[in-house]
């Protein structure tokens, strides 16, 4: 005997199971409105990871510091989805917008100006940041 101490009934638990279908494997909000989403961490709070199962790959010889993952990682969270390609102005814009710490945005000032930059890499590389060579 099946035991169930469900209050809704397979169908309505099915169609619940696939409106979380996209948040589930996208490891993402699924909102198409910024506002839906949710805050970003305090500064009295630990950074938000993306998944609580991510782990970083091991690092050797030319590979990224765990520093330098991770200020990469929180030029990333503040930058967020910006409209590319940007320039500098766009990129210092949006990280003041977004209420990033100082020190994100002396980075960012780093950046040439008049360059556009298709993606957050480009803007990493911008800033003198290294990137790693992963083998296929």
């Amino acid at each position: 005997m099946e035991r169930a101490s469900n209050k809704v009934g397979p169908r309505i638990d099915e169609a619940l199971k696939h409106d979380t279908e996209g948040l589930v494997r996208g490891g993402h909000a699924t909102h198409a409105e910024e506002w839906k989403g949710s805050e970003p961490s305090g500064e009295d709070q630990p950074l938000a990871t993306a998944s609580p199962n991510f782990t970083p790959l091991e690092t050797e010889g030319d590979g990224l510091t765990p520093a330098e993952l991770e200020l990469r990682a929180e030029l990333a969270s503040f930058i967020g989805r910006a409209p590319y390609p940007a320039v500098r102005d766009q990129v210092l814009a949006t990280l003041r917008e977004n209420r990033a710490p100082d020190h994100l945005i002396d980075l960012a000032k780093q950046l040439p100006a008049g360059r556009e930059f298709q993606n957050l890499q480009e803007i990493w590389v911008g800033v003198g940041g290294r990137t790693e060579d992963r083998a296929s």
